[in-house]
């Protein structure tokens, strides 16, 4: 049996809902984490896309490890896509993964070399977003997150990047239905927001998901979100757990992600 479509009263009220939400999160986050704004490239679009690929998996301490010393060892991305993959392959060997992640990026830079004729990516900043995400979402081992990370950081383009922090707040906030999709959060998040918000959203749900709303049980005792939380009515309820507030602080200083989101300068 088919199920009903939901009611036009029952579509607003669930967006209005979600933009209470939203605001909640972009004013009082926004507070605890200094109301993050994109003030141009960190890297240039092909590092930016190479780091990506070398944070897959890992921390990030480790994958700008592995960034430093594959451009210490390599002047140029010719150069990266030329090396021997055994070679490469020990280069990167601090960033974790690296048999997997050396022949992924000489597989990614030799595509971009055969479509465009040159190792650069500017020509992306002409494209609509969706055509953008979809050339970077067809290179191999590209998906939607990483496109949606390049476009976002290299280029100031509205497009969510949902990492897991992303989507953990972001589902616990109801912002997200159960078990959604990956592929479907990318898009009902970037539908919710105005263009001007996602930088900050994404930043600021990544700041909170590793501060506060862990995995696998939030703080929620140091949540500035709980009236606006449809997880903490369960927390409520007794029907879900939840972490004590801990005896020392939580915030820890800025991971190596952070700095750069924060503006601080990119890896050497």
């Amino acid at each position: 049996m088919a199920r009903s479509r939901p009611s036009r009263q029952r579509v607003a009220a669930d967006r209005r809902r979600r933009r209470r939400v939203i605001a909640a999160v972009l004013e009082r986050l926004g507070e605890q984490y200094g109301h993050p704004r994109w003030a141009g490239p960190r890297l240039d679009p092909v590092s930016e896309l190479v780091l990506t690929i070398l944070s897959q998996n890992t921390a990030d301490v480790n994958s700008a490890r592995a960034f430093d010393a594959l451009r210490a060892r390599y002047p140029s991305w010719d150069r990266v896509l030329s090396a021997p993959t055994d070679e490469l392959t020990q280069v990167i060997r601090p960033g974790g993964l690296a048999p997997t992640k050396a022949p992924r990026i000489q597989r990614v830079l030799a595509e971009i070399l055969d479509a465009r004729a040159s190792l650069d990516l500017g020509f992306l900043a002409g494209l609509a977003v969706s055509e953008a995400r979809a050339w970077l979402a067809a290179l191999p081992g590209i998906g939607a997150k990483t496109a949606s990370i390049v476009l976002l950081f290299g280029f100031g383009r509205p497009a969510l990047p949902v990492d897991t922090h992303v989507y953990r707040v972001a589902s616990r906030l109801g912002l997200l239905p159960p078990r959604t999709p990956i592929g479907r959060a990318h898009e009902l998040l970037e539908e919710s927001l105005e263009p001007s918000e996602m930088y900050p959203f994404h930043v600021e749900l990544i700041r909170h998901g590793r501060d506060t709303c862990r995995a696998p049980r939030p703080i929620c005792g140091l949540c500035p979100l709980t009236d606006v939380c449809a997880h903490y009515v369960l927390v409520r309820a007794g029907r879900a757990p939840v972490a004590p507030i801990p005896r020392t602080p939580v915030h820890r200083g800025p991971r190596y992600h952070d700095e750069l989101i924060h503006g601080a300068p990119p890896p050497e």
